[in-house]
Order: C-alpha cells, then sequence, then structure tokens
C-alpha cells in the first residue's frame, strides 16, 4: 500500500507534466493521421478518434465469446460442458439451459425401463482391420482428430501425448507426421535403443538444470539442459527422459530391423495421417519412402490417407512464421517458409490409383488403412464403394476404414470461401456413406470414423446411432487442452495463438503447462466416456454396438417430428 502510495503521490505532484505530455503526444498524432499517413481514408478523416475503430475491431474476436450467444455450436452451455468436464468437476445445470436449442435437432429416444449404472457394458472398444495380421483395437470410440505438430506447439503434442497414454486415448499425428513430441511418454531402454538418437547428460548439465530449477522451473530449467547438451536450432526435436535424464529422439538413419518389433507400451496409440505433401515419409526429393514409412509405423497403430477434410479440401497450410527448424526437420522442408501441401494426395489420380496405394501401405505395415474424405455428392461416393466392392469380389485388400469429415470441420488455417460452402455436414454425410456400404454389402468390412462439431456425450452418442463406429473430435479437445477460442491460430499476419497451443512462438508457448493441460485433456476424454454410459442406460441400452437410427428422433425446423430417422433421411438425401 505504501509503494501505491508513493506513486500516487508522484502523479499528483507532476499532473501537469503527464497533461502536456499527454496533450502533446494527441497533436503528434493528429498531424500524423491527418497529413502524413495515406494507408486509412478513415484516420484522415478523423484522426485519433478513428483508432478506436481498428481497436474494437481487434477486439472483437477474442472477446466476441464472452459477450455474445453461442452461433456455432447449439448452446453455449455445450462448450461450457467441456471446460468443467476439463477440470474435472460436477457438471450439472440447474433450472434449465442457459441458450435453449433451437432449429433443427436429434432427440435420443429414453427405455421405459432404463438400466443402472452396472448393467452397460464397460467394454467399450472399437476394432479396426480385423482382417489385417496386425488388427488396431482402440480402447474407446473417441478419437482425437487430427492436428499436426506444427500447427499445435510442441508442448500441446506433448500434452495430447500425456493424455494418451494416461486416459487411453487414440491420437491422430495429422499431417505433419510423426514427432518426437508423440513419443514424450517414451521410456527407452537404453540396452536396447538403436532406433534412437541418444544425447548423453553431462555433470555441467545437471548443474544447470538443477539451478535452472531452482530458481525457476522444470521447462526453463530444461531449456537450458538442452543447450548446453546440444547447442544447435534443432534442439527441441530431443525429449528429455526424466529417469534416465538422456536426451532422445527417433534415428531414422538406422535399419529397420533396429526399430522395435512391437509398438512401445509406453506411448499412446496413435493414428499416422498421410497427406499429399507426403511429411514423415518421403526422401530427399519428396518422393514417398516406403521404409521411412514403415520405420513411421512401428510407432503407429493403423494410417489415414488425407484425401480432404471439413473446412480445407485444398492442400494442408502452414504458415512460415510456424515453420521453425524443428518443423522444418520433421516434414524435410525449408526453414521459415510457408508450406502449401498439392491440393490431390499423390497417388489418387483415380480411385482404383487410390485404392491400389491403400493395399500396397497394407501390404508394408501389415496393419490397418483408410482414407479421409469429405462428400459432397452421393454419386461421386458411390463411384468408391462400387469399386471397392469389386476388389472385394476379386479377393483383393479394401480399406478397412473410412474417415468422413463434415462440411463444418474446423482448421486453424484455410480459406474461407471453402470453409462452409464444401461438403454436406456431419449426420448427411454420415448417413450416405454408411447406407452405400451397406448397398454394396461391405459395410461390415468398413468401419466408419465420423467428425465435425462434436463436444458431448449426447452429440458422440447420437453420431454412434447414425452410423459411425467411431468419432473423431478437434475442436473438444482444444478447448479442454486451454483453448480459448480467440480465432488467432493461423500464424499468418498477427496471428498468435495468446495461450501459447496453437503457435511456434517461443514466448507464447513458453507458458504452455504441459502436465497439467495434458491432465485436464484426459479428463475431459474420461467424462466423455462416463457421460456416454449414463446416456446408455437412459437408452436402456447394454453395449454401444447396440445403437441404432431407430433409437433417435428428428425434429425439423418446423417443429416437425419423425420418429423414423432412417426414412427421413431416405427422402431427405434420396440415397
Amino acid at each position: 500500500m505504501e509503494i501505491l502510495h508513493a506513486i500516487w503521490a508522484i502523479f499528483i505532484d507532476f499532473i501537469e507534466f503527464f497533461l502536456l505530455a499527454g496533450i502533446f503526444l494527441i497533436v503528434i498524432l493528429f498531424v500524423y493521421d491527418r497529413y502524413i499517413q495515406r494507408r486509412h481514408a478513415l484516420l484522415i478523416n478523423y484522426p485519433v478518434i478513428g483508432r478506436f475503430r481498428y481497436l474494437f475491431e481487434a477486439l472483437r474476436e477474442p472477446l466476441r465469446q464472452y459477450f455474445a450467444e453461442e452461433t456455432f455450436y447449439d448452446s453455449k452451455d455445450k462448450v461450457d460442458w467441456v471446460y468443467t468436464a476439463a477440470k474435472d468437476k460436477p457438471n450439472y445445470k440447474s433450472f434449465s439451459v442457459a441458450q435453449p436449442f433451437s432449429g433443427s435437432r436429434f432427440i435420443i429416444k429414453h427405455a421405459t425401463n432404463v438400466l443402472n449404472d452396472d448393467e452397460v457394458s464397460d467394454d467399450i472398444s472399437v476394432v479396426f482391420g480385423k482382417n489385417r495380421e496386425i488388427p488396431f483395437t482402440s480402447h474407446t470410440p473417441i478419437i482425437r482428430s487430427a492436428m499436426s505438430d506444427g500447427s499445435l506447439s510442441p508442448e500441446a503434442v506433448r500434452a495430447f501425448s500425456i493424455a494418451g497414454e494416461n486416459s487411453n486415448l487414440t491420437i491422430n499425428t495429422g499431417e505433419g507426421s510423426l514427432t518426437s513430441n508423440h513419443l514424450f511418454t517414451h521410456k527407452p531402454d537404453l540396452k536396447n535403443c538403436d532406433y534412437l538418437e541418444i544425447v548423453q547428460s553431462s555433470p555441467y548439465a545437471e548443474f544447470i538444470f538443477k539451478i535452472g530449477s531452482t530458481l525457476f522451473n522444470n521447462a526453463r530449467a530444461l531449456k537450458w539442459y538442452r543447450t548446453v547438451l546440444l547447442n544447435k536450432k534443432t534442439q527441441n526435436t530431443y525429449i528429455y527422459d526424466t529417469t534416465s535424464h538422456v536426451l532422445f529422439r527417433v534415428n531414422w538413419k538406422a535399419p529397420l530391423e533396429a526399430f522395435p518389433k512391437e509398438v512401445p507400451s509406453d506411448i499412446p496409440n496413435i493414428i499416422f495421417q498421410m497427406s499429399s505433401g507426403l511429411y514423415g515419409v518421403r526422401d530427399d526429393d519428396g518422393k514417398f519412402d516406403e521404409v521411412k514409412y514403415q520405420k513411421v509405423m512401428k510407432f503407429c497403430r493403423m494410417t489415414e490417407i488425407k484425401i480432404a477434410q471439413g473446412a480445407k479440401q485444398t492442400g494442408g497450410k502452414l504458415s512460415g512464421s510456424k515453420v521453425t527448424a524443428d518443423i522444418a526437420y520433421y516434414r524435410g522442408v525449408p526453414e521459415g517458409k510457408d508450406v502449401f501441401s498439392p491440393n490431390r494426395f499423390p497417388f489418387a489420380d483415380s480411385t482404383s490409383h487410390l485404392l491400389d496405394f491403400v493395399e500396397k501401405l497394407q501390404e508394408l505395415s501389415k496393419k490397418p488403412v483408410g482414407f479421409k474424405i469429405v462428400i459432397s455428392d452421393a454419386k461421386d461416393v458411390e463411384e468408391i464403394v462400387r469399386e471397392i466392392s469389386a476388389r472385394k469380389s476379386a479377393g483383393r485388400n479394401i480399406p478397412d476404414f473410412i474417415t468422413v469429415d463434415s462440411g463444418e470441420g474446423g482448421s486453424a488455417t484455410a480459406p474461407l470461401e471453402l470453409m462452409e460452402s464444401v461438403g454436406l455436414t456431419t449426420n448427411n454425410a454420415l448417413f450416405v456413406l454408411d447406407t452405400l456400404l451397406k448397398k454394396y454389402e461391405i459395410r461390415e468390412d468398413i468401419s466408419i470414423i465420423s467428425s465435425g462439431k462434436i463436444l458431448t456425450p449426447d452429440d458422440a452418442i447420437i453420431t454412434l446411432a447414425m452410423g459411425a463406429d467411431a468419432v473423431g473430435i478437434a475442436r473438444g479437445f482444444m478447448m479442454s487442452g486451454g483453448c480459448i477460442r480467440a480465432r488467432m491460430c493461423s500464424g499468418f499476419g498477427s496471428h498468435v495463438c495468446p495461450v501459447g497451443m496453437a503457435t511456434q512462438d517461443e514466448k507464447k508457448r513458453a507458458s504452455y503447462l504441459v502436465v497439467k493441460e495434458g491432465k485436464e485433456i484426459g479428463n475431459y476424454h474420461t467424462n466423455l466416456i462416463k457421460g456416454m454410459k449414463v446416456v446408455l442406460e437412459v437408452m436402456g441400452i447394454k453395449h454401444i454396438s447396440k445403437l441404432n437410427r431407430s433409437m433417435l428422433t428428428f425434429k425439423n425446423q418446423n417443429e416437425e417430428i419423425f420418429f423414423d430417422v432412417e426414412e427421413y433421411f431416405h427422402h431427405k438425401l434420396h440415397v
């Protein structure tokens, strides 16, 4: 208090000086706006005061969610549910929802005789690639959708890895490839680690680490520790093992025989996404490297080929500000330059070409392989499904799964003209794909992963009832990991994530609390599963596999009620 009084006394004593200085600065700014600058007509006509327009415009996006109704999701209550679940607090509402649901929506049918907790199976696993030599069993039907190291900060990827390991969450790498950060929880066996580049500790490095952790924190100490031992630009591509105190990263030059025979048990279940840029599995000329792919798959459970995603049917876009030395190392691209992937996947000039490549990856990895699409036209999908059916009849391998993304799907960086104008919404697209797979009698052979605007347990249950085997969630996991939806993810211009989650800015990244956020991401996943079980109890369903469309009712915007969802969608979509 004494300090505040002293500051106030100084201000009072020199108030004339401060007033004159303020007036002088305003006059200078007035002259600059009116007579010098020629970028903004508004400032020429309204010098000084016109600047408030740009201030309010800058504040509009970050503050929008605090003062306006929720417009992207059904209700602000859904957004609140995510943050509360991440904190692992009781998630109940009183009186009514703050923003009642409006428009068309699904209604979950409840049973006359509901079930108790112990009557619903705890087994909610999903099997992919049952015909593969090495099938993949996901512990839950929830998958963290594709988000790349590069789009996300390394710290955020590490938090997701912690959540994946602790809560059995399946992680999709995104097109940025498998990176050291995905292996953050790995504890290498130093007697059998030829597949890793190992940097041993030193007494001096240990001393520096102790000083940093004592005076500051472990994050600062680890930064100094890396600098002492590595002193090179890609030092953050190495992971610190708290047990052995070594730094390690994958040695991609090691022979294939040196890599683990099985996926290490101390890392999360990982889906490798292969994009049109072939990041992580390309040679020095940018061509597909079969051996590198086989090495990557020693850490991953299955492969997803990215043909398109909801908001970005073009190739992936990563701002040059995000292409650090680390990201350049992972992707095999120039540092500091924009990375725009080709629009078309190089092995998808035709449906046959794509399916040939799927078959090739299955043979190389012995694991499930599928692809990700956005649906705009049932005829296009039917062409793909018909070709898959013909291959099955001929005794050839077919894709193990198809991921269908919503036209409402999100992205940190995508052209505005594509964000809501290309692709059907989640349940419409899902109905088309599920119906056509059944029509050609291959539904039992191909699993469906569906994503797009899924946040809460009821969202997931509805998507599964509509025909999905698993659901992909991106935004929900982003929010559970600290995202405040400031819409500053892109990295272009002045867009920098304020919480250090979707940026490569070192100062912002340093604020991201990896262990804390990793725990909260895991909490969100765990509470999603708990909430889904509650919904199943009310529906009277003992196992998640029993979900189907007959358990849903649909209400359209005209308040018309359709108890037969199957008939409604057949008529609506003419499939």
